[in-house]
């Protein structure tokens, strides 16, 4: 991948503040690393940013309320604002399902660039079942889905198909961004 595009200067006032959402099993882990890679940035598994509750509640199989999510939202937020007050840019996996979720990361951190994962509920499902070391169980593709309000075009961001090989991906999101910057 290297050479897709040249590595950002992490101590420019304008580092790449982005967001990679979609649901469970979209790829959101494995694509936001490979961007921040090539781009020179930290990453941050949204994951991790979950209240300790959050995360029971999914590994349990209970679907997670708005309540239960603005929270791990403004967290989000924070951890961008704060890359993009430094200047050092950085790449986080949100699922960032409803607007009003990525509208809450915006109130935060209003720079922020948005790149949905979307597929077929074939292929999350067959990816989440392949995966033996996630709290999400794929029970709760289905809720998410549900969810899902996907990227709207006046939101700041784009939707890739994630039925296409990794490298494709990171190339058209690293793409993506150029164009944004």
């Amino acid at each position: 991948m290297s050479g897709a595009i040249a590595p950002q200067d992490t101590s420019a006032p304008h580092a790449p503040l982005v967001v990679v959402m979609g649901v469970s099993g979209s790829g959101k882990t494995t694509i936001g690393a490979l961007i921040a890679d090539e781009l020179g940035v930290p990453f941050v598994d949204g994951d991790a940013l979950h209240p300790i509750e959050n995360v029971r509640r999914m590994a349990a199989g209970t679907p997670l309320t708005d309540e239960d999510r603005w929270p791990w939202l403004r967290r989000v937020g924070e951890h961008l604002a704060e890359a993009g007050t430094s200047g050092r840019g950085l790449v986080v996996a949100c699922s960032a399902l409803k607007r009003a979720y990525r509208d809450a990361i915006l109130a935060e951190a209003p720079d922020t660039v948005f790149v949905h994962l979307a597929g077929s509920v074939e292929v999350l499902q067959a990816r989440m079942e392949g995966r033996s070391d996630h709290f999400m169980p794929a029970g709760l593709l289905r809720s998410q889905l549900a969810t899902l309000e996907p990227l709207a075009t006046d939101e700041p961001g784009f939707v890739l198909d994630i039925a296409q090989p990794v490298d494709d991906l990171v190339r058209q999101a690293l793409d993506g961004l150029r164009t944004r910057a």
